[in-house]
């Protein structure tokens, strides 16, 4: 495929190349019949500037980039749209990249963005550990920004959301619709937001004299692992059954209520289940999901404004850890308080 280079513009148009550049970068310091002259060159040519060559020779790019942990995942997807509307006017594009939970595929892509000369990033790291190669971008003073997990740390800005907070109200809600045995379903505890729900649903039982949890541990947060796990619920006997689950995230939710109405048990009279992040579909359920709420679309938004800041900024640039609250959202799942279990009962 042929390419139209500036010297063909330049040719077509009559003007020097310094002119057409000029049109291009600089058009109020170009005549207007000039410039309209090149205007109609580039059109009847069909050129098209090479943005990124031009990027690398300046030493910077017109990108950000957002690393997600699982493009798959609705969440993520609201992230992305409220980062996007936040540059909308900035001239920024924004490249969207999945690590896909995986720290060796994570760095494949961090290494690629600085060959690219990426303007910043945001990111909701695998590995955040001193020394990974998330910190090492940040020491070559490329600005990141931490999305749906809390930093701590003096060198970047981060938003997240309360997730302890989130697992209490879940408990909370749970314990005082009359619960007495509770399944945490959620995994790797290895991921911190994982970790913090199961630290606030435990310790809403842990106020309640004659409450128990069980933790069933999930090898990542799909609608697969959560049917698995709800298969491994429904097998227990019914009074050993916890009458109960709280989801580290909907889609998990999702899979306990697709294998639980195909068991069939019944939700929320055999089961009740709460989810996490109200994505749209936890809503259009055919049991309605409760679920406890993250402002997904603000997150995206706040992270992506403080990067633009820090890039605006550079070295001046103060970082700031921006923590939501969750919101509980009951619906049809939950509603219901569960019925004393005789030993016919499913």
């Amino acid at each position: 495929m042929s390419t139209t280079s500036i010297k063909e513009v330049a040719r077509h148009a009559g003007v020097s190349l310094g002119t057409v550049s000029n049109v291009l970068n600089h058009p109020d310091l170009v005549a207007a019949d000039t410039r309209r002259r090149v205007l109609d060159a580039i059109a009847e040519l069909g050129y098209v500037r090479n943005e990124s060559a031009r990027q690398l020779r300046a030493g910077r790019s017109r990108h950000i980039a957002i690393v997600v942990l699982d493009v798959a995942n609705p969440f993520f997807t609201d992230v992305v749209r409220g980062a996007e509307d936040a540059v909308e006017d900035s001239g920024v594009a924004v490249m969207v990249c999945n690590s896909a939970d995986n720290a060796g595929r994570e760095q494949r892509h961090l290494d690629i963005l600085e060959e690219q000369r990426i303007r910043g990033v945001l990111i909701t790291p695998v590995d955040d550990s001193r020394g990974s190669r998330l910190e090492k971008f940040i020491q070559r003073g490329t600005p990141v920004v931490l999305v749906d997990r809390n930093s701590g740390r003096h060198n970047r800005c981060s938003v997240a959301v309360d997730d302890v907070l989130g697992g209490r109200l879940a408990g909370r809600h749970l314990v005082g619709t009359g619960h007495r045995h509770i399944a945490f379903v959620g995994g790797p505890l290895t991921i911190p937001q994982v970790a913090d729900r199961h630290s606030g649903v435990a310790a809403a039982v842990a106020d309640h004299d004659g409450v128990t949890l069980t933790v069933l541990p999930t090898p990542n947060l799909t609608v697969a692992a959560g049917r698995a796990a709800a298969g491994e619920l429904a097998d227990l006997a019914p009074a050993s059954r916890p009458t109960a689950a709280f989801c580290a995230n909907d889609l998990l939710a999702l899979g306990v209520l697709q294998e639980m109405t195909k068991r069939g048990l019944r939700v929320p009279d055999d089961i009740a289940i709460v989810g996490y992040d109200d994505i749209e579909f936890a809503a259009a359920a055919a049991v309605p999901l409760s679920s406890v709420r993250q402002p997904r679309e603000q997150l995206g938004r706040t992270a992506a404004q403080l990067l633009l800041e820090e890039i605006e900024a550079g070295d001046k640039h103060e970082h700031r850890h921006v923590v939501f609250q969750p919101e509980l959202v009951v619906r049809a799942s939950s509603e219901v308080a569960p019925k004393p279990r005789r030993a016919k009962d499913p």
